[in-house]
């Protein structure tokens, strides 16, 4: 019996200590297979969690053995050990997927891994999931036009309210970095329009009950940034602090005593602390417990700068627990042994944990 077959056997009496993680192949051309053959080859994931790829199992050994042939001697999962709900391609579609080449071919295909991995998590056969690296534009290319696999997740789950917060564990101190994005995939032009106490409510609304709900933190600080260089300097560099985020900010820390909200903290200074927290846990005291970040690049610059190899992407406000490393599909080294596998770890490591966390909340066992 294939892997892919006694995959079915594992939904029915799996550990119940471990959680169960769908873990999606993301973009076949890309570093996905790599760096998922590299992390499932690590002895702490395979004893802590139970993982089942999403993905085409004849595309994973392609990968697998493409990375063999490149004489880099990296510990490397074999696929045909692995636990493998192998999604079914038309042959055109897997004969135009070429490694290091995104297009149309592995879009498609990297959209339905995704696909597959939502259905399955919503019929309760996983706990969590946990998505590699996707090419947007070979969406498009396919014809699916989303911004991310965020917006295909909320879709599917018929959820209006989500964010992308991003979580790193300091290697240096250990203290936890955490980072929610207001705004995520648009123009920068339109951020002062989207950008309303409205939108904000939600997203600190969704913040808070994750720090509550997953983190088990009932109180903290929260730092807020600000949207123009000194966070407007009173109105002479923007008037958007003035006239939208105080107003708002003072209305939050009315409703939420709990919680100390600091902000509009202006952004080239906000990171300072926390630059410190993540290098030296004498200084993590000063740090807050999250930031909310306006826009895109005011947060994922300074995650990045601190924890590009040990970032998580964490969709929040979703029914269901969603992780994925913060990198892209690097096409440029794809099947040369070369990728890093620490954000993929992290991921799975994360989605495991918060997963345990959600469980105990219910009074349930794992695999339940």
């Amino acid at each position: 019996m294939s892997q892919s077959q006694s995959h079915q056997n594992n939904f029915i009496s799996p550990p119940q200590h471990r959680p169960r993680l769908a873990l999606t192949l993301g973009d076949p051309a890309g570093i996905g297979p790599e760096v998922i053959l590299k992390a499932l080859a690590d002895p702490q994931i395979s004893k802590n969690f139970d993982v089942t790829v999403v993905g085409s199992q004849d595309l994973l050994l392609e990968n697998y053995t493409k990375v063999l042939v490149s004489g880099n001697l990296v510990p490397l999962a074999n696929p045909e050990n692995l636990s493998i709900l192998d999604v079914a391609l038309e042959e055109q579609i897997k004969s135009e997927i070429l490694i290091g080449t995104g297009n149309a071919a592995s879009g498609a295909a990297s959209f339905a891994y995704l696909e597959r991995a939502i259905a399955h998590t919503q019929k309760g056969e996983f706990d969590a999931i946990v998505t590699a690296p996707i090419a947007k534009s070979a969406w498009k290319a396919a014809g699916y036009d989303y911004p991310g696999q965020t917006e295909l997740l909320a879709e599917k789950s018929g959820t209006d309210r989500y964010g992308m917060l991003f979580v790193a564990r300091s290697p240096h101190s250990d203290w936890t970095l955490r980072c929610l994005l207001a705004t995520t995939h648009i123009p920068l032009c339109q951020v002062p329009e989207v950008l309303t106490p409205e939108l904000l409510t939600k997203k600190l609304d969704l913040l808070v009950e994750c720090l509550e709900k997953d983190f088990g933190l009932e109180s903290g600080k929260i730092a807020i940034a600000g949207l123009n260089p000194h966070s407007g300097e009173q109105g002479q560099i923007g008037r958007e602090e003035q006239e939208k985020i105080l107003p708002w900010l003072e209305q939050e820390r009315q409703k939420r005593p709990q919680w100390r909200l600091d902000g509009p903290i202006p952004p080239d200074t906000m990171w300072v602390d926390p630059g410190k927290a993540w290098y030296s846990s004498v200084d993590s005291t000063k740090a807050a417990d999250a930031y909310l970040a306006l826009y895109h690049d005011q947060g994922l610059i300074p995650v990045k700068l601190m924890a590009f190899d040990r970032a998580v992407n964490t969709s929040i406000g979703l029914p269901f627990i969603r992780t994925s490393p913060d990198h892209g599909t690097a096409f440029n080294i794809a099947g040369q042994g070369i990728a890093d596998a620490t954000s993929m770890k992290a991921a799975i490591k994360l989605a495991g944990e918060l997963a345990r966390v959600r469980v105990q909340r219910r009074g349930g066992v794992m695999g339940g």
